[in-house]
């Protein structure tokens, strides 16, 4: 034992053991950050058993979100952190179950949480269990014990305390701050990142802190840092005051940007303008005073009045009753904002919306979270009303949510701050007011909530514009399956507008029209008059095929999410499925599907289909764009440019695998293709198909006609040589022209030019057709461009055989196919590659007459 001679009087604290199992030095745990006591001293103990108990009485301080690590103060001050096994982290809380709260009192043996020990040996790097001490400078010296011992009955470590327990004296001198740092540590500053950044700032006489938005911890507190539950993407800075600040905080900038030693962490760059990675896009603005930009949320025109909406006022006291009292408040009114949304859900679902009604599952699943729970309960218990400490709650996450760099999870924010009221209300005792819109009302908003949707009347509502959200978001989803036309991320001064002003909202365009005069607001409605007879006699003859006056067919085939769509796209007279999405069935829940869950989704939309209609599966297609919340990615400099698509895949082999079992085993019942996405060189492809034989096989099946994607330019320039291996190719225009342009489809200033009908990517679309045709394959078009009414003569024209399209544009299209004719579409595309610019070629074709 090495003891302070500073201490002249010393207390000990004797510790139990919070597991049973065989105890070990901390410096034979195969982790350097623990064995380098980076974290603290203390001691690891080998478990047999499942249930960590507190070591001593205390207070638990802090939670780790993944549930793989708690921490407990004494009375004397000292925090002992325990954290069960090695990268546990990445469990991201599977086989964990946590017995208490933060802030709770606790007595030695309490049980604090529970794991399953044989999921995380399996899973984990190891089962040591760690007991640190995190603020070893309270400790004048430690006593360990060996062999081994009983959870809540042996000691463990006892710990001889430092006489002098007063605290560190206030910093003086200069106060330095870094630029903004985004943390790109795949699992956030979780114990190991932690305890790097906390050793190296204690190299340092100066105070230092670690700084998000208003939360601050001390740079040199392990359990400070964890508590703040920094996650990847969040945007830090640090704060040193000291003669040596400046030192620390170029060092320690450096550190924390570079990952602090973590595997998987990209360095993010150096300087970031804040405003830019926190703020939604720059929102456009219009020149004409008459016109309010904004972004398309659902297609359509339609001519009314506005109305704003105005969020309820509720008065919230800060300081509430007995802790206890306040915690079944907040409980009481959980389970009744749980019986709410249920109602909602079953309505929706009755409306026949059963995809739609997934949206308040999801809400269902957000009152379930544990996380928003703990926190809540943590302000109670410190005196908070449930109202106040609830409303802290979910306002703080909503609004971390909506910073993240990352449009769709950003925008999920919303459905937080839907619950959260909910919730809200309930407990203030304010009853929803439903109030009764006039004929033709254009609702104005900040915001809109799913609930807000799913409550609209559509009989008085003809649509809506709101400064927030965008078109992935959960209220353009409900307003696109309503047919309602939205407009989102509106220019501000849309709220300025008087309520009954009478407007023209273009859905399609992303525009409200103000002060537009009587003759061209008649022409409007009689616009859509037409429209709405088009679309009538489109659907009655929705049926008949698609087959061009000179007798040349097309197939129209739709672009699917599930089987609410295939549903849907049957109804509308298609005549099969050229794209099923199959991300979104592995989005919108906390662990990817299963083998039989995928197999009966494949197969149940295949028997809508029946079994002449063909439906192209197109494999797991995520990254960029499209995270999995559940689906550990390393951060990319350039995501688009990264592992997506295939290439996930073979990272990911066993998720492939499954999937490409699920789809061999549901052929049987229809037509059944397989499509891979991301295919830009040849040996990838034949990986890929390498995969599918060998499952097949295993499963002695019979084989399935495959195919790619032809979204890379590489394999539209290689379409010769790609089309000796599949049995077909589908031109995914979005991305092909994104990545032809080298312009990203989501740059607030680029998206106007990435346009799928420029010569270049029309080029390369004839090029694949060739290449295709060499072969005796055909090619189809499952991108944006296949829906879109100027590009339909042209793709035809190119020697295109299907088109993959939108479910609600089936009627349209064909009927637009059924008034073309071959010879003239081939003079079309012929005329269009010699044009130089997507606009020359738009003014070649005209939009079709209503």
């Amino acid at each position: 034992m090495a003891l302070d001679t500073r201490s002249q009087v010393q207390t000990t604290l004797r510790l139990t053991a919070p597991l049973s199992g065989y105890l070990m030095p901390l410096e034979s745990v195969p982790d350097p950050v623990f064995a380098q006591k980076m974290v603290g001293d203390g001691i690891s103990v080998d478990p047999i058993s499942n249930i960590l108990r507190a070591p001593c009485d205390g207070e638990i301080i802090q939670i780790h979100p993944s549930h793989h690590a708690v921490t407990l103060k004494t009375t004397e001050g000292i925090e002992i952190l325990m954290h069960v096994g090695l990268d546990t982290v990445e469990l991201r809380g599977e086989g964990f179950s946590p017995q208490v709260n933060l802030g709770d009192r606790v007595t030695s043996g309490d049980a604090l949480l529970e794991f399953d020990i044989d999921y995380v040996a399996l899973h984990a790097k190891s089962l040591l269990t760690q007991i640190i001490i995190t603020n070893t400078e309270r400790i004048a010296g430690f006593v360990f014990q060996q062999g081994l011992v009983n959870a809540g009955q042996d000691i463990v470590l006892e710990l001889v305390l430092a006489a002098d327990q007063s605290p560190l004296a206030v910093a003086t001198g200069e106060k330095v701050t870094s630029e903004p740092i985004i943390i790109g540590n795949p699992q956030g500053l979780h114990a190991r990142p932690a305890a790097v950044l906390v050793n190296l700032a204690k190299q340092y006489q100066s105070q230092v802190s670690l700084v998000r938005g208003s939360v601050r911890a001390n740079g040199k507190s392990v359990v400070a840092i964890m508590a703040m539950q920094v996650a990847h993407g969040d945007s830090v800075t640090l704060e040193a005051t000291g003669s040596d600040a400046k030192g620390a905080i170029t060092e320690l900038t450096e550190a924390v940007r570079s990952g602090l030693g973590e595997a998987g962490a990209a360095p993010a760059p150096a300087s970031i303008d804040q405003s830019a990675l926190k703020a939604p896009p720059p929102q456009p603005k219009s020149d004409d005073p008459n016109i309010i930009l904004g972004v398309a949320a659902s297609s359509g025109l339609t001519v009314g009045n506005t109305y704003r909406v105005r969020e309820q006022t509720l008065v919230i006291e800060e300081v509430g009753e007995s802790p206890g009292k306040e915690r079944r408040k907040l409980e009481d009114a959980i389970a009744k904002a749980a019986l709410e949304i249920e109602s909602i859900r079953a309505k929706v679902h009755g409306q026949g919306n059963p995809g739609k009604a997934a949206i308040f599952a999801a809400h269902q699943e957000i009152l379930d979270d544990p996380e928003l729970m703990d926190i809540a309960t943590s302000a109670i218990n410190k005196g908070k009303s449930a109202n106040f400490a609830w409303k802290q709650t979910y306002t703080t996450q909503a609004d971390q949510l909506a910073q993240l760099n990352n449009e769709l999870l950003a925008e999920r924010a919303n459905d937080i701050r839907d619950v959260g009221m909910r919730v809200l209300r309930i407990l203030t005792g304010v009853e929803a007011t439903e109030i009764k819109y006039p004929h033709n009302t254009i609702l104005l908003a900040e915001d809109l909530t799913p609930s807000d949707m799913a409550n609209l009347d559509r009989e008085r509502v003809v649509g809506f514009c709101t400064l927030a959200g965008g078109a992935t978001s959960h209220v353009a989803i409900l307003a696109r399956s309503m047919g309602i036309p939205a407009i989102a991320g509106a220019e501000p001064r849309v709220l300025d507008l008087a309520d009954g002003t009478p407007v023209i909202l273009d859905g399609t365009k992303g525009t409200l029209r103000l002060n537009a005069p009587a003759d061209e607001i008649e022409r409007t409605r009689t616009h859509i008059a037409n429209q709405k007879a088009k679309q009538a006699a489109d659907l009655k003859n929705a049926f008949e095929p698609a087959i061009t006056q000179d007798g040349h067919p097309v197939e129209i085939v739709a672009n699917i999410g599930g089987l609410q769509d295939a549903e849907e796209a049957v109804s509308l007279g298609t005549e099969g499925v050229g794209l099923l999405r199959t991300e979104f069935i592995f989005m919108e829940r906390p662990q990817a599907p299963t083998e039989d869950e995928q197999t009966g989704i494949y197969r149940s939309i295949a028997e809508v289909l029946g079994p002449d209609k063909p439906m192209i599966i197109r494999t797991l297609d995520v990254g960029g764009d499209k995270p999995l919340p559940y689906l550990t990615m390393a951060p990319e400099e350039n995501p688009f440019l990264g592992e997506r698509g295939i290439r996930l895949g073979f990272d990911q082999p066993e998720l492939q695998r499954t999937q490409l079992r699920a789809i061999l085993r549901s052929a049987s019942a229809g037509k059944l293709r397989v499509m891979f996405p991301m295919i830009g060189r040849i040996e990838e492809l034949r990986m890929a198909k390498a995969m599918l034989e060998e499952e097949r096989q295993a499963l002695n099946l019979p084989p399935v006609e495959v195919g790619i994607m032809i979204e890379v330019p590489a394999a539209a320039v290689m379409a010769e040589q790609f089309a000796k291996e599949v049995d077909f190719f589908s031109v995914g225009t979005n991305d092909l022209t994104q990545y032809t342009l080298a312009m990203d489809r989501g740059h607030p200033k680029l998206a106007p030019f990435v346009d799928g009908l420029h010569p270049a990517v029309l080029r390369l679309i004839g090029h694949a057709v060739k290449g295709a045709g060499l072969h005796d394959k055909w090619v189809g078009v499952c991108g944006g461009i296949g829906s879109d009414p100027q590009a339909i003569p042209l793709l035809i024209g190119l020697g295109v055989k299907e088109l993959s399209v939108s479910v609600s544009m089936i009627p349209s299209i064909k009927a637009q196919v059924r008034s073309l004719k071959l010879s003239h579409c081939k003079k079309l595309a012929a005329q269009a590659l010699g044009l130089e610019t997507a606009a020359e070629v738009r003014s070649l074709v005209p939009l079709p007459d209503l």
